[in-house]
């Protein structure tokens, strides 16, 4: 294989390796501790050890400087197998417990391997570096140590996981952690409590509540929304919340997806709170006649969806239990379907360019707890490659990962700093509309099933907050900022003046606040540049007799001008909603 950092299977051997080496340190200082498993990850690496004492960030230095140590030992790594028993007798020898059970629960015709470098010898399946001097021992670093139940069992013994990364050049770890130390900065969850964005109790874990601040930001999302879908011809609806346990087994949400569904019983009968739009939007449809000139029927709902998500899983906006999405089903003929998928593809274009998010796109084939038959599954399939592959767009098969009713298109967006978001996605369904006996009169005369689309393009609007938030740091366009403007009147003479000012703003629908506060004009600007606004207006005597406003951004003073002249351009900024100041 050749040593290319950039290729995926040989980043996952390195690292793979790399926890070899951990595992090694961790002997040579701590020979009493028991080891139990140590993969690669998408960042790096971890393993999970057995020892009484806890790790401390200077244990952590000390494995680190090992590592460094074995790394330079240039040590061969060689591979072995041994039958079962053998197997099993030579890890009871070393006293780790955790290798046997691992190698007693293989199946019984499996190979058993170990790799030895050195004095130390591991169970695994590789494959591994030859060499633990193909490592950099400069650019290894151990992150973090958290607790972690033997085979994620709370009833097993609670191990040590320690975390880290490693590269092939120091400068690309140091580069790595300097982007780990900015997203830490710009955490979703710590500039939503900073900003007055949003919150979460342990009265509702899961349930964001929204702060005045964080519904301008959501109202002005879903105001956007409105606009892009009034003019990409969508008609919006709104279903109930709950509806009956029929209709979700209809739809096959009861058996494929009940165990993330909040049910309830009214008047004798289950209901459930709806984890999906669709099948309301399937109702809607099916309440009038429709023929192929309705066709495609584009409806498009914000609907409040909930689902049990374990509480593990949560995090922040990304992942919450109950929240808006940004939901567009369409019932169109079969003969439609690609340039169906063009038009949506071109209204995700738009939506993903007006906040500089570059994206990638990902075709998920079917799973193997699909419905329907593979004969339809192969073309909703072909139609959403060709789809894309005509508009001179490019995607990457990720097989065995559709829907259960059909396959989809995911749209991965990258943010400022390089990670990946899937927020879109397209659906192609040939299944709920005839489960749900939906149908149309042809051209023909005759009654066709059309097909369904499912598509979203924020994916929720929580989620997507959560990851502009991040992608801005907190400091948006001035069109979605909550204050767009700040007034910061140099003393009580200017108060008056200050009022005016903010007066005729809000009338031009500008989101205006003055600091009425009697502290210095220092701190306020200070104050105002950590809310992340994006325009301080400073007023004083001067500027009250001459009717001009001195103009800070964000980044620069920019010095006084006629209030009629700042009006003029920050209204174009606004409108023509610019990711950048125009000042």
């Amino acid at each position: 294989m050749e040593f290319n950092f950039s290729d995926a299977e040989y980043k996952k051997m390195y690292r793979h390796t790399t926890s070899h080496v951990l595992a090694q340190a961790v002997k040579r200082l701590y020979p009493q501790a028991k080891l139990a498993i140590g993969p690669a990850i998408e960042d790096g690496f971890y393993y999970d050890i057995d020892i009484e004492k806890p790790f401390t960030p200077e244990d952590l230095e000390a494995l680190e400087a090992e590592m460094r140590k074995i790394c330079k030992e240039k040590i061969k790594l060689e591979r072995f197998e041994l039958p079962r028993e053998e197997a099993i007798a030579f890890m009871q020898e070393r006293n780790e417990p955790y290798k046997v059970e691992l190698i007693q629960d293989l199946p019984e015709d499996a190979v058993i391997s170990f790799y030895k470098q050195g004095d130390f010898t591991d169970l695994c399946a590789g494959p591994h570096l030859d060499s633990t001097g193909r490592i950099k021992g400069n650019a290894i670093k151990l992150t973090t140590v958290n607790g972690a139940y033997w085979r994620g069992d709370s009833s097993r013994p609670m191990l040590q996981r320690i975390y880290g990364t490693c590269f092939p050049s120091k400068a690309e770890l140091d580069e790595y952690l300097a982007r780990i130390e900015e997203a830490k900065k710009r955490d979703h969850r710590k500039l939503g409590r900073e900003l007055g964005l949003f919150a979460f109790r342990d009265e509702a874990p899961g349930f964001p509540f929204y702060l005045p601040k964080g519904m301008v930001l959501k109202n002005t999302l879903i105001d956007y929304w409105r606009q892009v879908h009034k003019k990409w011809d969508y008609l919006e609806i709104s279903t109930p919340q709950i509806m009956k346990r029929t209709l979700w087994e209809t739809s096959g949400h009861w058996d494929h997806y009940k165990d993330n569904m909040y049910t309830t019983v009214i008047d004798e009968e289950d209901f459930a709170i709806k984890p999906m739009n669709c099948p309301g939007s399937i109702l809607v449809y099916d309440l009038e006649p429709h023929s192929y000139r309705d066709l495609p029927l584009r409806y498009g709902e914000l609907g409040l969806v909930h689902r049990h998500e374990l509480s593990g899983a949560l995090h922040g906006m990304f992942r919450v239990r109950c929240f808006t999405q940004d939901d567009a089903h369409i019932l169109l003929a079969k003969d439609q379907i690609k340039d169906e998928v063009i038009r949506i593809a071109q209204l995700f274009d738009e939506v993903y360019t007006l906040f500089g998010l570059p994206y990638t796109i990902e075709l998920s084939t079917m799973p193997e707890d699909h419905i329907g038959s593979v004969e339809d599954w192969d073309i909703a399939t072909a139609a959403l490659a060709d789809a894309i592959t005509s508009i001179g767009k490019t995607y990457e098969i990720n097989p065995g990962d559709g829907a259960f009713y059909g396959p989809k298109l995911d749209f991965h967006i990258e943010d400022s700093l390089g990670r990946t978001w899937q927020c879109g996605t397209i659906q192609l369904d040939y299944q709920l509309p005839g489960r749900f006996d939906l149908e149309y009169v042809g051209a023909d005369g005759e009654k066709h099933c059309p097909v369904m689309i499912h598509r979203v393009v924020f994916g929720s609007i929580e989620r997507f907050i959560g990851v502009i938030t991040e992608h801005f740091a907190g400091a948006f366009p001035t069109w979605l900022s909550p204050v767009q403007v700040k007034i910061l009147p140099i003393t009580d003479r200017s108060m008056d003046y200050a009022k005016e000012v903010a007066a005729k703003l809000e009338a031009a629908g500008v989101r205006t606040e003055v600091d009425t506060r009697n502290e210095k004009l220092g701190f306020k600007i200070r104050e105002a540049q950590m809310e992340k606004v994006p325009y301080k207006l400073v007023v004083g005597d001067k500027e009250a007799a001459e009717g001009t406003v001195a103009v800070r951004t964000r980044d620069a003073d920019k010095g006084a001008m006629p209030l009629a002249d700042f009006m003029a351009k920050l209204e174009e900024e606004i409108a023509t909603k610019s990711k950048t100041s125009l000042f």
